[in-house]
């Protein structure tokens, strides 16, 4: 298989996979490497392709009418304890968190796709954040930061809202 032709089954699995797909997953898949597929990736998205890198891989978001219900809220914490509370409170909820966003003084918005939708996940990222000693984004803004979560309906976001009030994370005026 030649490199357009690679690139286009990379397209296809993501595009056929409503979950996230690992790099070392594709590579393995298209018998290359994992840079290949990094730049496979890049090559892509320069094509126009909206293709997203999620800690849990990469990722093409569906029609707008395939998605649930989207809301935002903003949030205040701070600590890898915190941060684990916060998401676990989300998803145990039936939350999906989509991404984190902080609004920088300098840079503007700066936004970083989670996808995280169950407890495996949380604690996959946090693991992650501790082994990389990587600051979260929220420290930049003295622990205030969004998120957008992904939900079945408003009763779910109303419970989400209700428990993080009660952990007092969320920051409603």
């Amino acid at each position: 298989m030649d490199s357009e032709e690679r690139r286009k089954e990379v397209f296809n699995v993501l595009k056929s996979s409503k979950e996230p797909v690992k790099g070392t997953e594709l590579a393995k898949k298209m018998g290359v490497s994992r840079q290949v597929i990094v730049q496979d990736i890049a090559i892509l998205r320069a094509s126009g392709l909206d293709i997203v890198a999620t800690p849990q891989g990469y990722i093409i978001f569906g029609n707008e009418e395939e998605r649930k219900v989207v809301r935002t809220i903003v949030c205040k914490h701070s600590g890898y304890s915190e941060i684990e509370d916060e998401l676990y409170t989300i998803v145990d909820a039936g939350g999906k968190v989509l991404d984190v966003i902080v609004e920088h003084p300098l840079y503007g918005e700066i936004k970083s796709p989670l996808m995280i939708s169950s407890r495996l996940d949380v604690d996959e990222f946090v693991k992650n954040l501790k082994a990389t000693k990587a600051e979260p984004l929220s420290s930049l803004t003295d622990g205030v930061h969004i998120h957008s979560i992904e939900i079945e309906d408003e009763k779910i976001f109303e419970k989400i809202i209700e428990e993080l009030k009660n952990k007092k994370y969320l920051i409603s005026e």
